[in-house]
């Protein structure tokens, strides 16, 4: 059952809480925003994040504001959204999107452990384009020292997603106005080769044929 600050309350036949679901978006998303109050300000920031398991994991320089902020124990708010389409109904009051979102709270740990910190730093890596781990340096002993990771459980979770077509009030259907549905998707473009790229190095598929 979800935890009553995670239970969806508006439309709540939107929502799911099985974690099929719920780490299905955030293995889909690349960037999430993290929430939280330093000083008595509130920040919302974006962020590259990874899912390993039952942990959501979070990265950054060890002189991050933020990653000190949460290392101390602040309460935090991971968001993730992937907007599906744009749903134009014959009303302004009920135009909308669809959308597949996630909303998780806790308060993150710091990764302490280097076994753990590496296998991190591997999916943050392979989250952005499976496979590429594998191919490049890893990281140097002062560039883990110089990166701070955390992670948050994915214990208070919940997920809200619409689909479908645009629901007008009934005497509106009648209206000369198209409606329906734009789709939208992420498009990974042709890569751009460095331009100091060693001669005879191939692209690798992962990047030739990237899909997301």
């Amino acid at each position: 059952m979800p935890s009553p600050r995670v239970r969806v309350r508006r439309l709540p036949k939107r929502a799911a809480y099985d974690r099929a679901t719920i780490n299905a978006i955030l293995d889909e998303a690349l960037v999430c925003h993290l929430g939280f109050v330093h000083n008595g300000q509130p920040f919302v920031i974006p962020t590259l994040h990874a899912r390993i398991g039952d942990r959501l994991y979070v990265h950054g320089s060890s002189a991050s504001r933020m990653l000190g902020t949460l290392a101390g124990g602040a309460a935090a708010c991971v968001t993730v959204t992937l907007i599906d389409g744009l749903v134009l109904a014959r009303s302004a009051f009920h135009h909308s999107v669809n959308y597949r979102s996630v909303v998780l709270l806790g308060t993150a740990t710091p990764v302490t452990d280097p076994d753990e910190k590496v296998a991190a730093l591997q999916g943050f890596t392979n989250h952005m384009v499976h496979g590429r781990w594998d191919d490049i340096r890893p990281p140097t002993p002062q560039e883990l020292k110089a990166t701070n990771v955390l992670y948050l459980p994915l214990d208070e979770a919940s997920a809200k997603v619409r689909t479908g077509p645009p629901v007008d009030d009934d005497e509106d259907y009648e209206l000369d106005v198209w409606a329906g549905v734009v789709p939208l998707a992420l498009e990974a473009g042709a890569p751009i080769v460095d331009d100091r790229l060693k001669d005879g190095v191939c692209m690798p598929e992962y990047a030739s044929a990237y899909r997301r």
